[in-house]
Formats: C-alpha cells, sequence, structure tokens
C-alpha cells in the first residue's frame, strides 16, 4: 500500500510540474480563440445528438466533429468520472452524469435525456462493460441508436463466437479454442501443433489482455502452472489461441446496413497510443466483406495480425469506437458519414496527421532516452490528439483535473494502479472498467 501511494504521489508531482506549460499553451489558445471568433461563421441548426463515454478522446473527436457540421451535442458519463476534461468543450451543450452501464437505472437515465433534450440520434462511445447495456437499452430509448444489435454485440465480443462466425463466412481467422478450465489446457495436444498458442480472456481483462505468453513452455508442468495462474472457469472462459507471427493492424468502421461508411486503418499493438492511416487492401476487403454479409449497423472495430506471406488474420473484434477515428480530426463529412443512411464511404485525409497523446509521448522521452530522435520525431510529424487551438480547455483538464482527481481518489483509498491512460480517460486497474 505504501509503495502504491508513493508511486501515485510521483505522478500526481509530475503533472504539477507541467502545469505551468499547459496552462501558458491554454492561455495562448484561448487568446487565439477569442480573437478569431468572430471571423468563425455559425453554423445552421442540425441534429440534437447523444454522446456517451466522456472520458476518452474517441468520445470528444466525435463531439467536436458533430458540433462542427451545426449538431447540437450532449456529452454524458458515470459519475467516477464526472469530472473529465471534455464536459468543458466548446462542442459540449450540455453534459449529464448517468448511472454506471450496469445499474439498471442506466437505460431509464438515458431515456430521460433523450425525452427532455429532444436527442435525435444517440452515438454511444462505449467501454467494453457498456456495449453490452447500451445494446439492450436502444430499443426503448425513442431514438435512432447508431450501434449494433444485442445478439450481434454478444457474438463479435465473445473471441470464440467471433471466430467461428467469421469462419462461417469463409473468412480467415486463427485458429481458436473455447476453454472453461485450467485443465483444457493443460490436456491440449501442443505436440501436434505446428505453430504456438496464447490464452486470451474473453471478457474484458485490463490486465491479462496484455500477456501474450506463447504457449507450451519449456515443459508441461510449466504450461499447466501458467494456466492454472489464470482465472479460467465455466463463469469466466477464455481461449486458446494459434498465434499469428506478423505485424499487428487495426481498423475502425462505421456502418450502416451492411455499407460501411466510415473507414480507417492503422499500425497496431497491445497498448496503442499512436495512430496513422495505411492502404492495407486485404484488410479493406476482409472488413467489408464481413460487415456486409452480417448487414450491421453500428460502429465496429477489428484487430489484424498479418503473416510473413501477406495473409490477414482477424484476431478479435470489439463492437465499438476506437481511438483511430482521431485520424478524422477536421473532416467535414465525419458527421453526416455517421448520422446519415447511404453516406457515401470517407477515409481520413489525405491531409490528416497522426495522432498521439503528449503526455504519453514525454513520458516514452524520459523512459526510453535511446527512442529519442524518433519520438520527437512522432511529436513532430503528428498532432495532439486531444488539444485544439480553439478547444483548449479539455487538453488543460484532462490532463490536471480528470487523471489527478482519480489518482487523489486511489490515494484515498490505498488503491494501486497499473497504467495512467490519458488516452481513454482513465487508470487502468485489476478488474476495472
Amino acid at each position: 500500500m505504501i509503495r502504491a501511494r508513493l508511486r501515485t504521489l510521483g505522478v500526481l508531482l509530475l503533472l504539477t510540474l507541467l502545469l505551468p506549460f499547459t496552462l501558458a499553451l491554454t492561455a495562448l489558445a484561448l487568446v487565439v480563440t477569442a480573437a478569431t471568433a468572430s471571423r468563425r461563421r455559425p453554423m445552421p441548426s442540425g441534429k440534437t445528438v447523444l454522446v456517451s463515454g466522456g472520458k476518452m478522446t474517441k468520445a470528444l473527436q466525435l463531439c467536436r466533429s458533430f458540433h462542427a457540421a451545426g449538431h447540437r451535442v450532449i456529452l454524458v458519463e458515470s459519475a467516477k468520472y464526472r469530472l473529465t476534461g471534455h464536459r468543458f468543450s466548446r462542442s459540449v451543450d450540455a453534459f449529464v452524469v448517468v448511472p454506471a452501464p450496469q445499474d439498471p437505472a442506466y437505460a431509464e437515465a438515458l431515456r430521460e435525456i433523450v425525452e427532455v433534450e429532444l436527442v435525435d440520434v444517440y452515438v454511444p462511445v462505449c467501454s467494453p462493460v457498456a456495449s453490452r447495456y447500451d445494446a439492450l437499452a436502444a430499443a426503448d430509448l425513442g431514438c435512432e441508436v447508431v450501434h449494433l444489435e444485442p445478439q450481434q454485440v454478444a457474438d463479435l465480443d465473445d473471441k470464440h463466437a467471433f471466430t467461428e462466425l467469421a469462419a462461417s463466412l469463409g473468412l480467415s481467422v486463427p485458429d481458436t479454442h473455447r476453454v472453461t478450465s485450467p485443465a483444457q489446457v493443460e490436456a491440449f495436444d501442443f505436440a501436434a501443433a505446428t505453430v504456438p498458442y496464447v490464452l486470451k480472456s474473453i471478457a474484458y481483462d485490463p490486465v491479462n489482455r496484455l500477456d501474450l505468453t506463447q504457449l507450451p513452455l519449456a515443459d508441461a508442468a510449466a504450461t499447466a502452472a501458467f494456466a492454472r495462474s489464470k482465472p479460467i472457469s465455466a463463469a469466466n472462459p477464455w481461449i486458446l489461441q494459434e498465434y499469428v507471427t506478423g505485424e499487428e493492424w487495426c481498423t475502425h468502421s462505421t456502418v450502416r446496413d451492411g455499407h460501411v461508411q466510415v473507414y480507417c486503418c492503422c499500425p497496431s499493438s497491445a497498448f496503442q497510443i499512436n495512430y496513422a492511416m495505411v492502404d492495407k487492401p486485404a484488410i479493406d476487403a476482409w472488413v467489408h466483406d464481413f460487415a456486409g454479409a452480417l448487414g450491421l449497423t453500428g460502429q465496429v472495430s477489428f484487430d489484424f495480425l498479418e503473416s510473413a506471406d501477406g495473409q490477414v488474420y482477424a484476431i478479435e473484434c470489439n463492437p465499438r469506437t476506437h481511438s483511430a477515428i482521431t485520424l478524422f480530426a477536421g473532416h467535414p463529412e465525419l458527421a453526416a458519414a455517421y448520422l446519415e443512411p447511404g453516406h457515401a464511404e470517407i477515409r481520413p485525409l489525405p491531409s490528416a496527421r497522426p495522432t498521439y497523446w503528449i503526455y504519453h509521448e514525454l513520458w516514452r522521452l524520459v523512459t526510453q532516452p535511446r527512442e529519442l530522435r524518433h519520438r520527437l520525431g512522432v511529436i513532430r510529424r503528428g498532432r495532439d490528439a486531444i488539444f485544439d487551438w480553439h478547444d483548449p480547455l479539455p487538453f488543460l483538464l484532462v490532463h490536471h483535473l480528470q487523471i489527478p482527481a482519480l489518482l487523489l481518489g486511489n490515494l484515498r483509498r490505498g488503491k494501486g494502479w497499473i497504467r495512467v491512460d490519458f488516452n481513454i480517460g482513465k487508470l487502468v486497474e485489476p478488474a476495472g472498467d
């Protein structure tokens, strides 16, 4: 407990040291905004759009895009993240605290907002936990919802069900087995396999998701011990999946009636906080074939591995918004592509710069001095995903209100954490949301 508190105090001290620089940049940006405000044309009145996931940068990006297109934006988040810096964005017309998605009162709270604010469209920006509850709530909200149906969410969120579904469509996925006990891993015939395998939790697990230990280990006893170290059970099933060696890629798609209207593809990794558009025709075709075959409507994000021979394998699907949506900052058609059925597919503009989160990059500069030149190049060529000259308050308040408030809460409780994630606006914790 003492070690956890010292670590938390250390991060709070670092954030305090950076505060004067962030304040100066914010003040300059506010002056720029004031000087140019009169020259910015007012937009026509549009729809009222409800956006959830207020703590996350991807929600801020959608708010800004909807606002720029003339829509009124209502942002919501649970009480734990009520101090999100994004609530202070110029793009947010109203901010409402709602119960946690698991709370039986969650759907009723959303329905009340829809009625009071006369919401036309709900665009959930889900955490892994919230995807199911937003799907269940959608039918009774009384507005359009850009989200998959409950059974689709369940099938795509389940890594085993997803691979079976994709395989049934003739699409490439790694060999995958559902396991409900460590004994099944111990009994697996690794000797007959030509490639290693990895264990993955089907349910979202912020800690174990980063462990891609290749199996089998040196001997059967070590493999068995590793399997027993994981919380595998009938109530918490895992998958044993073929480990594909190759490059990692991720995609975001917004789909309506099977038609992909928003699409991007980026290099990826287990902890990805840098995004840049790349052209991967095989992945492009896979995503479009999958979405079209199922007639999906909603937001779907896929993770792929590309082997040395160029074959691509989808390793999982997340039925929700991807942080790669930040590549669409300034795209004049993003709002329409989200809200209008039949809109032509859009991709990041050719001028779109790669996105990063500057506080993550500063930490890397300190902890990875050998990569100094590379990291400086990332900063020079890209742009911060939160900062906007005409909307600077989120940048200040995410780093110096939202995250410090969460750190102070953990400090009071003597609770540890794994990582600060400015992208999704939270502390990554064991058994976290």
